[in-house]
């Protein structure tokens, strides 16, 4: 769509939503509709039903983390009218703290996407039917997507030929990821590897005159 029919179609949500959509914006040719967490099931439900939206396929729900936030998270959906070939971006923000209710009784497909940035993002949904971890493994401790999350994890798994099954162990690295030091023998060797001696003395081997 151009931007005057997206910019249209935004004035349009905005004005029918006065009290649960606090902005929306075109950019690249995209519309971003941003709304009240306490809201979305009142958004989400009038740009499903109403004609000039007809957003009736819910394509996705991701998470965002901004830590210098108050309310770090964002919860983003993507919709899609088939109908009306159009595409729409909401966005509501939260915290840890605070649930966002659930989609699941509007679209179905939200089910696992919730689901998804519960485990990932520890973003809570209220009223969710099953809201469990769908990606890390059983006991997995924190949220792997957060910006404050090691990026070498708490533990390691290894199979152990001794007792015969998985276990988990507490990670155990010989050099800290962010404190790399560049001049070790992992990035850069002091000493001639086999085959480079020809490129350590430049022009050994080249013919007289060239």
């Amino acid at each position: 769509m151009a931007d005057d029919a997206l910019t249209e179609l935004g004035t349009h949500i905005a004005n029918s939503l006065e009290n649960e959509v606090q902005a929306f914006d075109v950019a690249f040719g995209e519309l971003t509709v941003k709304a009240r967490a306490d809201q979305i099931i009142k958004v989400l439900t009038f740009l499903r039903d109403d004609p000039e939206c007809l957003f009736k396929q819910l394509v996705d729900v991701c998470g965002a983390d901004y830590p210098d936030r108050p309310r770090r998270f964002d919860v983003v959906y993507h919709l899609l009218s088939l109908q009306l070939n159009r595409r729409v971006r909401v966005k509501v923000e939260t915290d840890a703290d605070t649930p966002v209710p659930s989609a699941t009784e509007i679209f179905q497909s939200a089910n696992w996407f919730e689901r998804e940035a519960w485990d990932l993002y520890g973003i809570f949904f209220a009223g969710h039917p099953d809201l469990r971890r769908i990606l890390t493994d059983y006991g997995f401790q924190g949220h792997p997507l957060r910006k404050d999350f090691p990026l070498t994890g708490f533990v390691e798994v290894r199979y152990s030929e001794e007792e015969k099954r998985v276990v988990y162990e507490p990670v155990k690295l010989t050099q800290e990821f962010r404190d790399f030091d560049f001049m070790s023998p992992w990035e850069s060797a002091e000493y001639i590897l086999p085959g480079d001696e020809k490129s350590a003395n430049g022009a050994a081997g080249k013919p007289e005159g060239n």
